[in-house]
């Protein structure tokens, strides 16, 4: 069987199934449990000075059939004691010195707060620390959480002040309010932190009641912007994982100050986060570059259990491809990834619908006649509808497959057009070297 063992930036775990910091890892009691299920390690809820939270908390999206596509909360970090939390740190690292405990730190900004508490915490025992740079409500108005992780120079010079008396490994967790990821990544980067995580939870308000006005979660008739996480936010994670992944000016800041492992330049280490609640989302975070993922939402709505799931699909699904180890297929996709402008524009896939599977419910002709190219003839016989693909128009944007109902009834099937490969890019290149005729009107090139 494959070996799930990872090493994290130096931090150790026998799977890279960890738990996010959050409600799930806010006690020994539920972290104590989450290991004897099998996570191989978790991110304890953000230590600090403890808050006073508020009632209702949290609140969901759902959409169709399913519960929970989106969560949205307005809890704030621990409302716990430090000496309380450190404590029971101390004693969950002691029993379980073999699974992976990282805590993670928000305190004021200023280098004693910092320096304080990272030299408390580290007592413990543990194996890391987490700065959560990203909390986008309540603690960012007080100059916390994600007024930090918005602004490079504040998140590279608290990143200094920690690495100045940190002992173990510091990992930044990032936030995905801002417009582009990278600059605060490269400025942890730069104040010397060994990873990144991300992302952290999206600014949202999920829902309005209409019997009583209130946005949703309401606390006494208000509410106020929460975090959103869960499956709902997985496409957007996984763009942020990859484009720090993909990031040469991040892989070149980690490089100088790593230097190569086993000879290869040095991989960037991310954890990844966001809607993961299956081996399948899991993998996927990986390939795009992640070394570790952070489960929460998933943990919240169907429990601890839920990573053996993970387990058995990730090893067989190694198994079946022939990986021994997860450091033979992390960040196999990351150079799949690129700019539009590179991709070929000769490629061309038509669909082709099998009838002997269509049940004629008429939904790829709709989507494809109304909301997309008209690529789609409807035909009655005997009282009943037909749908054949117009080839000569379709231009194989897979929407009707993606409505469809039917698995396997329509695929994508590619045309060989007998022209050589071409992005635009390199169109742009030959047509300036006049290698080729404009296939676009002057006004458009």
């Amino acid at each position: 069987m494959p070996d799930l063992n990872i090493n994290f930036c130096g931090i150790k775990s026998p799977n890279p199934f960890w738990l996010a910091s959050a409600p799930p890892t806010n006690s020994a009691y539920q972290v104590a449990r989450a290991f004897d299920a099998g996570w191989g390690g978790a991110v304890w809820k953000t230590i600090g000075e403890p808050i006073v939270n508020v009632t209702s908390r949290y609140s969901a999206v759902h959409y169709a059939d399913k519960r929970v596509m989106g969560l949205n909360n307005i809890e704030l970090i621990t409302d716990r004691p430090i000496e309380v939390n450190l404590r029971e740190i101390a004693d969950v690292k002691k029993r379980y010195p073999n699974n992976a405990l990282i805590v993670s730190l928000m305190v004021e900004s200023k280098r004693e707060a910092w320096h304080e508490i990272v030299k408390r915490t580290e007592d413990t025992g543990c194996d890391g620390l987490e700065l959560n740079f990203g909390c986008p409500h309540g603690m960012s108005e007080r100059g916390m959480g994600s007024a930090v992780g918005q602004v490079p120079d504040y998140a590279c010079m608290i990143v200094e002040w920690v690495k100045e008396v940190a002992t173990t490994p510091v990992i930044v967790k990032l936030t995905p309010n801002i417009t582009d990821v990278r600059y605060i990544a490269r400025a942890a980067a730069q104040g010397g932190a060994d990873a990144v995580s991300l992302i952290n939870t999206i600014n949202s308000i999920t829902s309005v009641d209409l019997d009583t006005l209130a946005p949703r979660p309401a606390v006494r008739g208000k509410s106020s912007h929460g975090g959103y996480c869960g499956p709902a936010v997985k496409p957007i994670a996984l763009n942020m994982v990859n484009q720090i992944a993909g990031d040469p000016e991040m892989h070149a800041l980690m490089h100088r100050a790593n230097g190569k492992q086993n000879g290869k330049p040095f991989r960037v280490p991310i954890s990844g986060i966001g809607g993961i609640q299956s081996w399948q989302d899991a993998v996927e975070f990986m390939l795009l570059g992640a070394t570790s993922v952070q489960v929460c939402t998933a943990v919240m709505h169907y429990g601890f259990r839920l990573v053996e799931g993970m387990i058995d699909g990730m090893s067989n699904w190694m198994e079946e491809k022939g990986f021994q180890t997860p450091a033979d297929f992390i960040g196999k996709t990351v150079d799949r990834v690129t700019d539009w402008g590179h991709l070929d524009l000769n490629y061309k896939l038509v669909a082709q619908i099998h009838q002997e599977k269509c049940i004629h419910c008429g939904l790829c002709y709709i989507a494809c006649e109304d909301g997309c190219h008209q690529s789609i003839r409807m035909q009655a016989q005997n009282g009943v509808n037909y749908y054949s693909i117009k080839e000569e128009s379709c231009v194989g944007c897979n929407m009707c497959m993606i409505v469809c109902p039917v698995e396997g009834c329509i695929n994508m099937k590619e045309i060989d057009t007998g022209k050589p490969e071409m992005s635009w890019n390199t169109y742009q290149q030959w047509l300036a070297e006049g290698k080729i005729e404009p296939i676009l009107p002057p006004e458009h090139v």
